[in-house]
């Protein structure tokens, strides 16, 4: 069976999120400007942090990995639209049991879900549930091995809209774990959409993929030259989970070559923003004076990733 889906209905309206790969550059700026108005509902200062786009809906989140800022700000996203969240605990589930994915996914239909949001460590996973499930329910991809991370990617666009405006002069680097980064891809698919010409892959061989994911990115062994004059930089952790032991330095080694230090900051522009979707491993890939500096802009991702979560599952549910 080939594991592809159309994310869009008959009509043309999205209906899945589960890849932005051939994502049209339209749909991204919609699903951004919907994120921009749902961004004073996550206002500390709102006495009401709801609005009704999905009163009477059912939210599944099953997460097959770890997480804590998807997790649990899909969730808040989720009640924010006034759906009934269901959070699925998959070890004490029947999975555990040897019940298949697709099992557990139809049962989950006949208890009338509406919205699956879906992270699993085998890449695709989520567009297989896609391509199963009826045409009124919805999946959004919450990160798929190392394949995509479509949300993130756009919280990402997000956060650099919102701080750099125009995409089509943006110099970005992104510097780590490319080839194992789901992040990482789904942020270069974006950028090329949007219009970006320089996005730039830094790190050692071993972490930089060589496929056509890379096509139009420039790739740099050096982080010092890689860095020189770019608009923004994103740090990424080094993923163990998805690579043999001895791959690549680790710790104060590759901190020493790889880490984003004041000094490494300083070659890029000086109103450059640093960005790093998270779990970070501080003195590894980023220095702590940098993770909280005044160019840091990685907590502010995390708020925005609300407000585009938000506008996802309104969109997709067709509100």
């Amino acid at each position: 069976m080939s594991i592809s889906v159309n994310q869009f209905n008959a009509a043309g309206d999205l209906t899945h999120l589960v890849t932005l790969e051939d994502l049209p550059k339209e749909q991204i700026i919609h699903i951004l400007d919907t994120a921009q108005q749902f961004v004073s509902v996550t206002d500390p200062a709102r006495e009401v942090k709801k609005v009704p786009l999905l009163r009477g809906k059912s939210v599944f989140n099953l997460f097959f990995e770890n997480s804590t800022r998807t997790r649990t700000t899909f969730e808040i996203a989720a009640k924010r639209l006034s759906a009934d969240v269901i959070n699925l605990d998959i070890p004490t589930s029947s999975t555990a049991k040897g019940e298949s994915l697709l099992d557990t996914i139809d049962n989950l239909v006949a208890m009338q879900a509406d919205i699956f949001v879906v992270r699993h460590s085998v890449s695709k996973a989520p567009i297989e549930i896609a391509q199963h499930v009826p045409a009124h329910v919805h999946v959004v991809n919450a990160g798929d091995g190392s394949h995509q991370h479509p949300t993130q990617g756009l919280l990402d666009m997000y956060t650099m809209r919102h701080f750099k405006k125009d995409f089509s002069g943006l110099k970005v680097a992104i510097v780590g774990d490319i080839v194992h980064s789901r992040v990482a891809k789904s942020n270069i698919c974006a950028l090329r959409t949007l219009g970006c010409t320089d996005i730039r892959a830094i790190g050692p061989e071993s972490l930089l993929p060589n496929d056509s994911g890379m096509q139009g990115v420039k790739v740099f062994h050096s982080i010092d030259e890689g860095l020189k004059g770019v608009d923004v930089v994103m740090t990424l952790r080094i993923q163990k989970e998805r690579m043999e032991a001895g791959q690549v330095p680790e710790g104060a080694a590759f901190f020493k070559q790889y880490g984003l230090t004041p000094e490494r900051l300083a070659l890029a522009k000086p109103d450059a923003i640093v960005m790093h979707p998270g779990p970070m491993n501080r003195g590894v890939e980023i220095d702590s004076a940098v993770a909280d500096g005044p160019q840091s802009v990685i907590l502010n991702q995390v708020t925005f990733g609300i407000a585009v979560r938000m506008a996802v599952m309104s969109i997709i549910a067709g509100n």
